[in-house]
């Protein structure tokens, strides 16, 4: 119902300084078009792409591409959701927006606003595999519900060091997650070594500095933090 992932936004204030980030961290990027008037890119490590947005965009936001998008408007609201914004006209691209019962803001819009990188889904960034976005959720059993009206499957991973709730689709896996241990959208990697991975890190000047999940303490894990303030969070795979 939600159409096909396309990014997960971010709001930056200087989109140089995260483009510089996320090279160093083996992230490619992909060729966008001009849907939008503000600085706009789009980085990927063949998993996850990220869209950085020079411009105080709602953001962070998961965001997805629906075609004929003013065709579909009825049946969303039919689910009771109430659009935060609209932006639908004929000299305008067209894209609505609203929260989730958790405060995370879904966008829809009408087109692609890049084209795919030429990467494979097996050529990893320095971060490793990536999992999922993990986002706080106040509810997470409604939560979960509330995804799954939108097709994703959850699957309740309460044995993990951080228990949650993994709702997968084909395109894009949403991790829900007490906010005690995430505060704001984080987004996780596997490695195999972690204190490798950090070693090959500090040689180019990339070091850990962000709020490590109280569980993961004890263990071999590391935040880190993007310029626009995006957490990613490594641990062993």
């Amino acid at each position: 119902m939600l159409g096909r992932f396309l990014e997960f936004s971010l709001a930056t204030p200087d989109i140089q300084a995260s483009l510089e980030f996320y090279g160093k961290l083996g992230f490619s990027q992909a060729d966008v078009g001009d849907a939008w008037v503000h600085p706009y890119a789009v980085v990927t490590d063949g998993r996850i792409y990220l869209g950085l947005h020079q411009h105080a965009i709602p953001a962070p936001s998961v965001t997805f591409v629906k075609p004929d998008l003013l065709k579909h408007l009825a049946a969303l609201e039919a689910l009771g959701l109430e659009f935060e914004f609209r932006h639908l006209s004929n000299d305008v691209f067209n894209e609505v927006g609203w929260f989730d019962p958790s405060g995370h803001l879904i966008r829809l819009v009408e087109a692609r606003t890049y084209s795919p990188a030429k990467r494979g889904v097996t050529d990893m960034s320095r971060c490793g595999y990536f999992l999922e976005i993990a986002l706080p959720t106040r509810n997470l059993e409604a939560s979960k519900a509330y995804w799954e009206q939108f097709g994703f499957v959850g699957m309740e991973e309460m044995e993990d060091r951080l228990p949650h709730i993994s709702c997968t689709s084909d395109t894009i896996d949403l991790g829900l997650y007490d906010p005690a241990h995430f505060r704001r959208p984080t987004l996780r990697f596997e490695v195999e070594d972690v204190g490798g991975s950090l070693a090959r890190l500090a040689e180019i000047g990339i070091s850990p500095n962000g709020e490590l999940p109280p569980p993961l303490r004890q263990i071999p894990v590391a935040v880190l933090m993007a310029p626009e303030g995006t957490p990613i969070l490594l641990s062993k795979a």
